[in-house]
């Protein structure tokens, strides 16, 4: 019988008011979606359909009568956002489409453009890239003279990475550097120095990166009352995607958020926690229920995606985990082959058992698109990039650049930020930096005397350049004329700005400008899709398009073998999927030991197990190259080690594997290696040793199987695997 949309949340399935049939979803869907007021963690294992429930939950909410404008749903990606939105308002006659949903950055930058004013922010500042952020920390090292010939001084990456760590790790400067970076202890004071005027320079220049679009709404609801107020009071309900991968400061937003009703959803996976090193934050799910203490907790265990056998194996990476939401996951389809783990001699037989086994699947009717070969590090899948080239077979490695951390792109955008803050004092200096003898210290002169104007753009035509740059210049201010005539829309902008821009183009990037120009025709297209200028710069500043290395010919139908890192291919799928490299000392990384960082790449593993559809390939090399060129014989990852045997077939004329133990348990049993780099196995703390690289120090602990931990008095702590490290005993 169809009931109200109005009715009890435990209402029939088969309709809800006949306008929302729920027979799609499993019990436990179901619950999360039908949820009614207060918080709710809701735990989603791999392929268990969380998309699906988000989706019904905003149609549910709508149809319970609340308005669409009051939904906030938060993501990491905005292609995300856009496809849970589309999904959800074909449940709803559109009425979705009129939710507010996005990713965080991009929810941050709406709500500081209508009340940033509270913060003394108007509403026409920039948005700057991690590229921008470093090209200000090299003019602001330059400033200062830290920076020159034969002045050794960190990178402007390491000063970034300091910067925004602070925000997305929660951690103070001091503390990066000593734990991190501690041999920069040094520059401690110079870090200090430049944070100040990195943070001074955006103030002054109406600029905002990533970092600070965070810290700002943060701002908002913590400092100022009356947009507190409005933002939450606007917000009946949030949901939040991928919880798991959020940092301190996301989890802050969204607890202050729900000031006033706690109608938060979060739906994640701990187990796919696999983003510590841009600051996600494991412990935000687990503390979750603590936050929150009335909290609902659901778990999504039936999988849509794997076949039994696979499942069994990845519940299996994953039980050993320390800290967990215990979920087993399961599936109603029969069949499926166990996964098979292979050792192979060396990386190269390794390479060529991969390239068989794909050139024997392609042939017996898998198209290369539904295969994939996953690995922890990119230059993992060097050996294997060799042989696929030597075969001919096509193939495509994820990763890159974003298309808009391209330099010719960044060159060409300079000029429509232009238009949008004519303030902005870094697209200046690109711009500047493109004309004919004019460099770095005249750049700096030019902008001096234009940026204090009411207007650069007019002030920079007013201005008085020596005749060996005059008519450069002259040029430049017809175009920015041009450019800024009334009405233009922002594909006349581009066009305009093309205009001026391709003859410095062909100049600059002459050795492969036709290759690029394929680029700049892509972001032709894209900005042809906006009626405005400064929703295109935000969003190709938020999310920007990847560069289209994906693009096949027209007789490639059917695709290639995708080659990726797992962390590149978290939330994808392939009916075949090939895990390469699990050997001891490759995965988990070398130097991880037994704690955060371990059970971190546990996670990765489980990941990567469970992006397969239908059969799974788990293979390692017996034999590796060390970096001095030396064969080092190894066994099999002790995440396969923890295994039980039965869950997998292993392939080739190798006895199976020792039964698995557990770090604390390895570190006892303390086996030996076959050959070793170093004088003796036997170390102990407060034995003196010596280091060819790092000189010499203290045995401070012995924290894993053939790894000890020394105190090196010029370069600190460091973990050295002995399979390596090559030792002497001073006493």
């Amino acid at each position: 019988m169809q009931q109200s949309l109005f009715s009890d949340q435990h209402a029939d399935k088969n309709g809800l008011a006949g306008e929302l049939d729920l027979t799609a979803l499993n019990e436990a869907q179901y619950a999360a979606v039908t949820h009614g007021q207060g918080p709710v963690l809701v735990i989603a294992g791999a392929g268990s359909g969380k998309t699906r429930t988000l989706v019904y939950r905003m149609a549910y909410l709508i149809g319970q009568g609340v308005a669409p404008e009051s939904i906030l749903l938060l993501t990491f990606t905005r292609r995300a956002a856009q496809e849970m939105l589309w999904r959800a308002s074909r449940l709803t006659d559109q009425a979705c489409r009129r939710i507010i949903g996005g990713t965080f950055h991009a929810t941050s930058n709406m709500l500081l453009r209508r009340h940033g004013h509270h913060l003394g922010f108007g509403s026409g500042f920039t948005i700057i890239d991690r590229g921008d952020a470093e090209g200000i920390i090299n003019l602001i090292k330059s400033s200062l003279g830290l920076a020159g010939k034969n002045k050794r001084f960190p990178s402007k990456r390491i000063i970034m990475n300091l910067l925004s760590g602070q925000v997305n790790k929660n951690r103070s400067l001091e503390d990066l550097v000593r734990e991190d970076h501690a041999h920069l202890a040094e520059f401690i004071d110079d870090f200090r120095t430049i944070r100040r005027h990195y943070t001074e320079f955006k103030l002054e220049h109406g600029l905002m990166d990533y970092d600070d679009l965070l810290v700002n709404w943060h701002r908002l609801l913590t400092e100022c009352g009356s947009a507190r107020e409005e933002i939450c009071s606007g917000f009946a309900h949030i949901l939040v995607d991928e919880y798991q991968d959020t940092n301190l400061i996301q989890a802050e937003i969204v607890r202050l958020l729900a000031h006033g009703h706690d109608n938060v959803m979060v739906v994640g996976d701990d187990a796919q926690s696999i983003y510590s090193f841009r600051g996600a934050d494991f412990h935000n799910i687990m503390r979750f229920p603590g936050q929150f203490p009335q909290a609902r907790i659901i778990k999504l265990e039936e999988n849509y995606r794997s076949t039994q056998p696979i499942l069994s194996l990845t519940n299996a990476i994953i039980a050993s985990a320390t800290e967990k939401f215990t979920k087993t996951l399961f599936t109603r389809t029969d069949g499926g082959t166990r996964p098979r783990v292979v050792p192979a001699r060396n990386e190269s037989a390794e390479a060529r058992y991969v390239a068989d086994r794909i050139d024997q699947l392609h042939q017996d009717g898998t198209p290369l698109a539904e295969m994939a070969v996953l690995f922890r590090s990119g230059f993992h899948s060097f050996k294997l990039e060799l042989e696929l080239n030597s075969r001919g077979m096509a193939f495509e490695k994820r990763g890159g650049l974003k298309l808009t951390e391209s330099a010719h792109i960044k060159d060409l955008l300079s000029f429509l930020r232009i238009l949008a803050n004519p303030w902005d004092n870094l697209s200046w200096n690109r711009i500047l930096l493109q004309l004919d003898r004019v460099g770095q210290k005249t750049a700096h002169k030019v902008l001096a005397a234009i940026s204090e104007s009411d207007d650069p753009v007019a002030a920079l035509a007013a201005y008085k350049a020596p005749p060996s740059w005059r008519s450069g210049l002259a040029a430049l201010n017809e175009a920015l004329g041009r450019m800024r005539q009334p009405d233009l829309t922002p594909s006349q902008q581009f066009d305009a700005a093309m205009a001026y821009y391709e003859p410095i183009f062909e100049k600059i990037y002459y050795d492969d400008h036709p290759k690029r120009r394929k680029d700049l025709e892509q972001v032709r297209t894209l900005i042809g899709g906006y009626s405005d200028l400064q929703s295109f710069l935000d969003d190709t500043a938020l999310d920007p398009p990847e560069t289209d290395t994906a693009t096949l010919s027209g007789d490639d139908e059917e695709g290639r073998l995708i080659l990726s890192t797992i962390h590149s291919a978290k939330g994808l799928e392939w009916d075949v999927v090939f895990v390469i490299g699990l050997a001891e000392g490759r995965f988990p990384q070398p130097r991880t030991v037994p704690g955060e960082q371990w059970e971190e790449e546990r996670r990765l593993l489980y990941v990567a197990a469970t992006r397969a559809r239908k059969q799974l390939y788990l293979t390692y090399p017996r034999q590796m190259m060390t970096p001095d060129r030396k064969l080092h014989h190894t066994g099999m990852s002790p995440f396969l080690r923890e295994i039980s045997p039965g869950l997998y077939e292993i392939i080739g004329n190798t006895p199976m594997p020792a039964p698995a133990l557990s770090p604390d348990q390895e570190h006892r049993a303390r086996p030996r290696p076959q050959k070793t780099r170093s004088a003796r196995l036997d170390f102990t703390p407060g034995m003196q040793v010596l280091h060819p690289l790092f000189g010499p120090g203290t045995v401070k602990s012995i924290p894993g199987p053939r790894r000890v931990e020394i105190r090196f008095d010029r370069h600190g702590d460091k973990i050295l695997h002995l399979d390596y490290a090559k030792l002497e005993i001073i006493q």
